[in-house]
């Protein structure tokens, strides 16, 4: 079933055996002894604990070889999975903070995606995610760079701890980047309130919200997310690890898809919280009963939702109703 991952943190695909690989290749000792106690440690208690062990383990990413071979190995992944549209996050701001130059993490990333789609059969587009428990003027420094650079990026993101970060706090990267011509997305809904996708919509200008399934909690949202369709990027397997939902069975994706949302089925960060996408729909299916109407359902939202040109949804529409 072909689909597009709307929801995707280069970063997240660093799986546990590319991790020591490339800690190897560059002379990194890391504070693991070996695969197993690494794995140990994908059990959150919330979003602050996974990102604690995210950033520690981007400190095997020093080249751009590195960069290219983790995005190597997601658009594989990816492949297997059905994916034939990936709209991908990167985060600068957190290579840049280890001494990583910028042009070295969008190189190394950007070169594999260049070739995505005679590779892999996956077209790309690459967004600039910024960490927004960092400072707007540290985001505003590295947008200006990315544009002066020409970077091949297709929009801007915001990311990182959501709580005690509203999307309120840039208002002017995100009108930045709407003069540069770039496409806007945000976090928002995930642990945050309502009212922080509220704020991205009306204040940051957004074409999209990443996770939003706290929308629930405010019928009026849902009666305007669903007269505007605001496309969803949920995540299911990521809001059970991150202890967001209790269980996949209390997830709210059917009553989302039951209101008349906008919603996709994405993996976030897969090396990190069980499952790529494909994993993401069997789970689905075997916990809450997923029809294949609503697989079909949710893989048109994806595609409908992406930044692809009108002719690469046409053409992955009528490969799907097919």
């Amino acid at each position: 079933m072909p689909l597009a991952e709307l929801h995707l943190h280069i970063e997240g695909t660093l799986e546990p055996e590319l991790i020591f690989a490339l800690a190897e290749r560059n002379g990194i000792e890391l504070p693991y002894a070996d695969l197993a106690e690494l794995r140990a440690r994908y059990e959150f208690t919330d979003l602050q604990s996974f990102l604690d062990l995210y950033y520690a383990n981007m400190a095997v990413l020093q080249t751009e070889a590195d960069f290219a071979d983790m995005t190597r190995a997601y658009l594989a992944r990816a492949a297997a999975a059905g994916v034939r549209h990936a709209e991908i996050m990167l985060d600068p701001q957190a290579h840049i903070s280890r001494g990583v130059p910028l042009a070295t993490c969008v190189n190394g990333v950007a070169s594999v995606l260049a070739v995505s789609e005679e590779e892999f059969g996956i077209t790309t587009l690459l967004i600039a995610a910024f960490l927004r428990d960092l400072s707007e003027e540290s985001a505003l420094e590295v947008l200006e760079a990315l544009i002066a650079m020409n970077a091949p990026i297709a929009g801007i993101g915001l990311d990182s701890a959501e709580v005690g970060n509203p999307p309120s706090k840039f208002k002017r990267l995100f009108a930045r980047a709407g003069e540069a011509g770039l496409r806007k997305i945000a976090h928002a809904g995930e642990e945050g309130p309502p009212s922080y996708i509220v704020e991205a919509l009306d204040l940051l200008g957004v074409d999209r919200i990443d996770h939003g399934i706290r929308c629930m909690e405010d019928p009026d949202l849902v009666e305007r997310l669903v007269e505007e369709r605001v496309p969803l990027t949920v995540c299911p397997l990521s809001n059970v690890r991150l202890r967001a939902v209790d269980k996949l069975a209390d997830h709210p994706l059917p009553a989302m898809l039951a209101a008349g949302l906008n919603v996709s089925v994405n993996s976030d960060d897969p090396a990190y919280f069980g499952g790529y996408v494909d994993d993401n729909f069997a789970q689905l299916e075997q916990v809450t009963g997923l029809s294949e109407f609503d697989r079909v359902r949710l893989a048109a939202h994806s595609i409908g939702s992406s930044f692809a040109s009108e002719e690469r949804k046409a053409e992955l529409l009528a490969e799907l109703s097919g």
